[in-house]
C-alpha cells in the first residue's frame, strides 16, 4: 500500500511539474568555506544567461548555503529519526516536507546556539495558504534579524546554482551535460535507461538518490544542485511578492524526475505539506 501511495504520488508529480518549465574569478570571489561545509555565496546580480533572473537588475546579499543536500546524517542528528526510504547516513534525507524543513532549520539553529529564523505556529492556519488540499498550513513567518539556519529564496537558490559571481551560464549546475553533475530518472539506478519516462523502468532499474558529492561540482563548489533530490525553497510558486499561493517552489529536480526539471531556470511546485522519495534541501545562513 505505501509503494502504491509513492506511485501514485509521484504520477501527479511528474503531471504537476512537467507544464511549470520557465523558458527562459578572481581571487576574491573565489568560494569560501566554514567548518560546517557552508560556502559562502558572494552577492551580486545574475549573470547567467539562462536564469529566470537574468537582467532583472536584482541583486542579492551574501549568504552561506549548503555544499551538499542535508544528509540523513545531519537530519538524525537534529530530530532524533530519519523518515527516508533509501536509508544511509551520507544520503539525502528525503520524504520531508516543507514544515518538516522549517522545523529542522529552526531545531539545528537552537542545538548549535542560533537565534531561530523562523517562528512556528502551528496551531494557527495560514491566512496566505490557498491549498485545497495542504492539512497542515502551520503559520510560519520570519524572525527579521535571526541569524539562524533557513531555506533559501527560489532567487538565491538560483543564483547560488547558477555559479554565483563565478557562473559561466551552464543550463544545468556547473555543467552543459546532465549525466555530468545530475542524478535524474535515466541515470539514477544499475545501468542507463531510454525511450520515455516509466516508473517500471526506474523501479526495476533500482533507481534510488545517491551519496551526497559524487558528481561534478558547480562554479562555487556546490554539489546536487541539479538532480538527487528536489529542493524546497522559501516562496509560493505562484507569486512571492505576494507572499500567498497553493504550492510552494521545488528546484533542481531529482533522481525520479526527467532530465530538464534539473535545469537551472526550473520551477517546480509542491504542496508543503507533501513528500516523497526524491525531496529534500539544502539550508541557508546569512553573512
Amino acid at each position: 500500500m505505501k509503494n502504491l501511495f509513492i506511485i501514485l504520488i509521484l504520477a501527479c508529480l511528474v503531471a504537476a511539474t512537467g507544464c511549470s518549465q520557465v523558458t527562459s574569478g578572481k581571487e576574491k570571489n573565489q568560494p569560501k568555506t566554514d567548518k560546517d561545509n557552508l560556502v559562502l555565496v558572494k552577492g551580486g546580480t545574475f549573470t547567467n544567461t539562462k536564469s529566470n533572473y537574468y537582467g532583472n537588475k536584482m541583486t542579492l546579499s551574501d549568504f552561506y548555503i549548503g555544499r551538499y543536500e542535508v544528509t540523513q546524517k545531519e537530519w538524525t542528528q537534529v530530530m532524533g529519526n530519519n523518515p527516508s526510504q533509501f536509508q544511509g547516513d551520507n544520503l539525502p534525507v528525503e520524504m520531508v516536507s516543507w514544515y518538516d524543513a522549517v522545523d529542522y532549520c529552526n531545531k539545528r539553529s537552537e542545538q548549535e546556539g542560533l537565534r531561530p529564523y523562523y517562528h512556528i505556529d502551528k496551531d494557527t492556519l495560514d491566512p496566505n495558504n490557498k491549498s485545497e488540499y495542504d492539512f497542515l498550513k502551520w503559520k510560519v513567518t520570519i524572525n527579521e534579524g535571526a541569524n539562524g539556519y533557513r531555506l533559501p529564496t527560489e532567487a538565491e537558490w538560483e543564483y547560488a546554482a547558477s555559479g554565483g559571481r563565478l557562473s559561466k551560464s551552464y543550463t544545468y549546475s556547473g555543467s552543459d551535460q546532465a549525466d555530468d553533475v545530475s542524478w535524474y530518472w535515466r541515470n539514477s539506478g544499475d545501468k542507463t535507461l531510454s525511450g520515455d519516462w516509466s516508473w517500471p523502468a526506474i523501479e526495476s532499474n533500482k533507481g534510488r538518490p545517491h551519496t551526497a558529492g559524487e558528481k561534478k561540482a558547480n562554479e562555487l563548489g556546490l554539489y546536487d544542485m541539479s538532480g538527487n533530490v528536489r529542493e524546497w525553497c522559501w516562496d509560493w510558486f505562484e507569486d512571492a511578492e505576494t507572499a500567498s499561493g497553493s504550492y510552494r517552489v521545488v528546484k533542481g529536480g531529482g533522481w525520479i524526475g526527467d532530465v530538464n526539471s534539473g535545469e537551472v531556470p526550473f520551477r517546480g511546485k509542491f504542496e508543503a505539506s507533501g513528500y516523497g522519495p526524491d525531496q529534500g534541501f539544502r539550508v541557508v545562513r546569512g553573512e
